[in-house]
């Protein structure tokens, strides 16, 4: 600290200066005596009064012209400074600050560093709490407040759906409820879902399944755009996939009439009919035709939207599913509340 002190301090008082540092460090190490050259004497009663150079001696910094003066006891203290001032004033530096004070500054800043560092990591978990434990209801499902079609082809998409007559028919029956249930899982979580997340998206199912339930569990319908990205071969929709589609539909047709409304899939059989081609909405119905307890008979078929004039489209798979509700269902977690 000393030489850079010096070095800085020197160019501006003169080497006057200079001679009064060296004396004030060796007074700092204990030295006592005569120092080198014509600078002050020190002695165990302090500076000599009578040499020239006692003008260095001060309780604070001056600088008068470009002479400083300064004392022993002012440096000890740590209440001057050695860097250059303006002219005719004086330069007195803070007091140190206390330990206690200290210890205080780095505790705020470390308990506010940690409750920043909370925040930023736990507001994502929060955003997807809050999701879980307010869902949309069924109705502001059906809204664009959630989903957005992210192309004007997907757009067209959803727009066919909703008014082709068929559907245009079901949101007027009064025993139907409507929604899109992929959209009640917190977005955060879709990506974990199958046909809510992983195969949702342009070219593939464009749009969130459209589905229709009765309350009793009994009847069940929903449509589903498919596109190029979900074939087996090219031009035709792959197997598994219209499986997945029976499997879940069948499902979802029995949860209401279930205790705890959920159950897992014993069996499911199934019977291709005709290819699915890809690029159309398909339509999937499902029946209920027993329950007994926790289990229930599903039956149901999936097929293209009839053309004008037709009663019916053309079945393309159909199968057969038992479903069981788990003992444990109660308590089970759930993705949708």
């Amino acid at each position: 600290m000393y030489p850079v002190a010096r070095s800085a301090f020197c160019r501006r008082v003169g080497p006057g200066l200079g001679r009064g540092l060296a004396v004030l460090r060796r007074s700092q190490r204990g030295l006592v005596g005569p120092g080198p050259g014509p600078g002050p004497r020190l002695g165990l009663g302090g500076f000599n009064n009578n040499n020239k150079e006692e003008e260095l001696v001060s309780s604070s910094v001056v600088v008068a012209g470009r002479r400083g003066r300064c004392t022993r006891a002012a440096f000890a203290s740590g209440h001057v400074s050695l860097l250059p001032v303006d002219d005719g004033k004086v330069l007195r530096a803070l007091p140190p600050i206390s330990r206690a004070r200290r210890a205080g500054y780095i505790f705020a800043l470390t308990l506010a560093a940690f409750t920043l560092g909370f925040a930023m990591a736990a507001s994502p978990a929060l955003s997807s709490a809050t999701a879980f434990l307010n869902p949309p209801s069924d109705a502001e499902t059906l809204t664009t407040s959630h989903f957005v079609p992210p192309t004007p082809e997907v757009a067209e998409i959803e727009r066919q759906i909703f008014k082709h007559p068929i559907t245009r028919a079901l949101l007027q029956d009064e025993k139907y409820v409507a929604s899109r249930p992929h959209l009640k899982i917190p977005e955060k979580l879709r990506a974990q879902n199958l046909t809510g997340g992983t195969l949702l998206g342009p070219d593939k199912i464009a749009v969130p399944v459209l589905q229709f339930v009765t309350a009793d569990g009994s009847t069940y319908v929903s449509f589903q755009w498919l596109g190029p990205a979900l074939c087996g071969h090219p031009g035709i929709v792959h197997g598994g996939l219209l499986a997945t589609l029976l499997d879940e539909g069948l499902a979802r047709c029995c949860f209401p009439a279930l205790p705890n409304k959920v159950a897992v899939t014993a069996s499911l059989k199934l019977e291709y009919k005709r290819p699915c081609m890809a690029g159309q909405i398909v339509m999937l119905k499902a029946e209920t035709t027993r329950v007994e307890g926790r289990k229930a008979w599903v039956t149901g078929r999936l097929m293209t939207l009839p053309k004008d004039g037709e009663d019916e489209g053309v079945v393309l798979t159909e199968g057969e599913a038992l479903f069981i509700e788990p003992r444990q269902a109660a308590t089970m977690k759930r993705v949708v509340n």
